[in-house]
């Protein structure tokens, strides 16, 4: 250790330096915290803290008078009750009720009679849904472009955002024949969903599990906005898509999956 370091008087000079700063410090910071105690509170906080402790007032009122002061009705139609009644009366509720069965196809579970009795039904004639197709070169409107392109937000979790698609989860629509093919395939895929494999741009895709069928819960519009938006995307040019062919062919829904033999072929 250098001589000048090793000095007993300067490392006891040091040792009041750094004491001496530290209790300078403290004394600043009291007498900041009195002058600012003595200030006049700021108008607009002070309404704020009031304001903050009305509500919570109001709050604690409302849950306890929720908790403990609730009757039920004589005819138990109407529920101003306590936690232990309201219970009571859902359970009682909820075991007197039937199920009904449900005549939405968007909610028929596979495999059952209802879904058997759907899978049956007559096809619905495609031939007639084509023949609606707006003639090649048809431009698109714009506000329906928009419109699918948002659609297509959830379409692009699997198919890619460039429609590029992914080799294990689902096949490209930028470029695929199936896309600028016979509009009544991507309506029935879109009510039913698709099983795979399938061939796209030569290529065979083997999906993991069944597309989902994504239209069945959508409006008419919104399905043909998102097929518009995808045959008029990805470097993809093909007629619009109307609401009134989604329409056509709404009974599809409920069905089981489609294959590709079920499809209209296309060429590559």
């Amino acid at each position: 250790m250098e001589p000048s370091r090793d000095n007993p008087m300067a490392r006891f000079s040091a040792f009041w330096w750094g004491l001496g700063v530290i209790l300078l410090f403290f004394v600043v910071l009291f007498i900041t915290r009195l002058v600012t105690e003595n200030e006049a509170p700021n108008p607009l906080e002070e309404a704020a803290r009031l304001k903050r402790l009305e509500v919570r007032a109001k709050v604690d009122e409302d849950q306890k008078s929720n908790l403990t002061s609730w009757t039920l009705s004589e005819d138990k139609s109407t529920v101003k009750a306590n936690p232990e009644a309201v219970f009571s009366l859902v359970g009682k509720q909820l075991v007197a009720s039937k199920p009904t069965p449900s005549t939405d196809p968007a909610q028929v579970v596979p495999g059952s009679p209802t879904a058997e009795k759907l899978a049956a039904a007559p096809a619905t004639d495609t031939a007639a849904v084509d023949d609606l197709t707006p003639p090649a070169g048809t431009a698109p409107d714009p506000a329906v472009m928009e419109k699918g392109k948002q659609a297509f937000l959830v379409c692009s979790a699997c198919h890619g955002q460039n429609g590029e698609g992914n080799p294990v989860i689902a096949p490209p629509l930028a470029g695929s024949e199936w896309v600028a093919g016979p509009v009544s395939n991507l309506i029935r895929i879109q009510m039913r969903g698709l099983e795979g494999p399938i061939t796209v741009a030569g290529k065979e895709y083997t999906l993991p599990a069944p597309m989902a069928p994504m239209g069945a819960a959508s409006s008419d519009e919104d399905v043909a906005a998102v097929l518009t938006y995808v045959r008029n995307s990805f470097g993809n040019s093909a007629p619009p898509v109307t609401p009134e062919q989604v329409k056509m062919l709404r009974s599809e829904v409920g069905k089981p999956a489609l294959k590709v033999a079920d499809l209209i072929p296309v060429a590559p």
